[in-house]
């Protein structure tokens, strides 16, 4: 049976109607409360929200689910995913839900679900909930939320872990923080003037609409733009819920995921911290970084797209270092997900220690040319069963002849199809990216 309501990264969709009207966020809520039923007798829920203006009614409609089924609910108020990953696992929760829609502009919004573990659900249990939400939905129970009152030490208990594992300080430092009027927004500009730092904060007044809107981690031409004309020496992009941070040097280099893994796994090799000595990534990740890892002695491992996924193959192979492209890192010696702050404390604790700069850090990974175009869809077909789409990723396959690669998937959180195309030649890498994304517009496209 095919998930209804989850997808890659929990349930997403837009605020108010399906899958995340009322009736279908309370269901969702007492599904949950039953689930948690199984594991405690008196089982307790954390929940936290981005800065949405849906983000409180969600939590609240949530709440009210859980609470009847017997569930007690405490709420962090606006708090990072990872924040809620890392509560969820060090404190008394049977599981963790964070209301977000990560990079999604704030009409969307989101159900992240993390047991006590700090991992998100596997599939499996989604499947359960989702089964046992569907039919309380059609029982057509009345939702009634539950009024959330926000316990302020929480928030606090997660800064104060962060800052626990930074050794010294970043004294001297000036830091541009581009917080995306999102989780963020506090927490780290509070958290790096503590350890020393000078903050540029950017994007920190959130207005419930504002989110992701042409700031944050999408739009590191902003960020860049800061760090040039205030001379930081470094930048760092979040995104709405802070799970993952783009970063830009002193020159104005944008430094993305790729960048981030290939310096923290030299650092790690180099302290003998590197466990197995691999890196986890995705199928997204540039040719260049492989290549960069290689001459390192450090083996690569590619997964599907999500940091979920990512995570369940480093527990596998017992790596301690992965993450994405798009700016998830996970650092499994501290957190069980993607996280934006912490990464940033990682790469400017690496930096410091080696008196260098991320230009420095970065400047041996060749970038192969990599174009992704984004094709809005009406239905998803198979692709192999579509001649026009199949004949075109194979015309690019033959032309790069073992030097390029060609990746189409579905997102797993927007009508969308996503065409990746890389390769040695830009030109080329242009020409079957817009002749791919093209047959996909014809057969499917919205």
């Amino acid at each position: 049976m095919a998930k209804q309501l989850f997808g890659t990264d929990g349930i997403r969709g837009v605020a108010g109607q399906y899958p995340l009207d009322p009736e279908t966020i309370h269901a969702f809520g007492a599904a949950l409360g039953e689930d948690a039923l199984g594991m405690s007798p008196e089982p307790e829920i954390l929940i936290g929200a981005d800065t949405r203006e849906s983000g409180r009614w969600i939590a609240e409609m949530a709440a009210g689910g859980l609470a009847s089924r017997g569930a007690r609910v405490r709420y962090a108020g606006i708090v990072t995913t990872p924040g809620i990953a890392y509560l969820t696992r060090t404190g008394p929760f049977v599981a963790g839900v964070m209301i977000s829609a990560s990079h999604n502009p704030y009409q969307d919004n989101g159900i992240k679900v993390f047991g006590h573990s700090g991992f998100k659900l596997p599939d499996a249990e989604e499947h359960a909930i989702e089964r046992r939400t569907m039919r309380l939905r059609e029982a057509g129970t009345a939702p009634r939320p539950m009024r959330l009152d926000v316990d302020e030490g929480l928030d606090g208990a997660y800064l104060e872990f962060l800052a626990s594992i930074v050794a010294g300080r970043f004294d001297g430092m000036r830091l541009a923080l581009d917080c995306g009027n999102g989780a963020a927004y506090k927490l780290a500009p509070g958290l790096f003037q503590r350890l020393g730092a000078e903050v540029i904060a950017l994007g920190a007044e959130p207005d419930g609409r504002n989110i992701n809107y042409q700031c944050g981690a999408l739009h590191a031409e902003n960020l860049r733009a800061s760090v040039l004309a205030r001379g930081a020496g470094f930048g760092v992009a979040f995104d709405g819920d802070a799970d993952r941070a783009i970063f830009v040097s002193a020159s104005g280099k944008v430094v993305d995921g790729d960048g981030v893994l290939l310096a923290c796994a030299r650092a790690m090799k180099a302290a003998a911290k590197l466990d197995s000595n691999t890196v986890v990534t995705t199928v997204m990740a540039n040719l260049g970084l492989e290549k960069a890892l290689e001459r390192e002695g450090i083996r690569m491992v590619r997964t599907p797209v999500g940091d979920k996924y990512v995570l369940e193959e480093m527990v596998r192979l017992g790596a301690a270092l992965g993450g994405e492209q798009s700016g998830h890192v996970i650092f499994r010696e501290y957190a069980t997900t993607g996280d934006g702050i912490l990464t940033a404390l990682r790469v400017l604790e690496i930096a410091r220690q080696a008196g260098v700069g991320l230009d420095e850090l970065t400047g041996d990974l060749r970038v192969f040319p990599q174009k992704l175009v984004n094709v809005r869809v009406r239905e998803r077909k198979n692709l192999d069963e579509t001649p026009s789409v199949a004949g075109e990723i194979r015309r690019a396959e033959e032309a790069f002849a073992g030097r390029g690669r060609v990746l189409v998937r579905f997102s797993g959180t927007e009508p969308l199809a996503r065409v990746m195309v890389e390769g040695l030649d830009a030109g080329q890498v242009d020409l079957f990216s817009a002749s791919i994304a093209e047959a996909i517009r014809r057969e499917m496209g919205a």
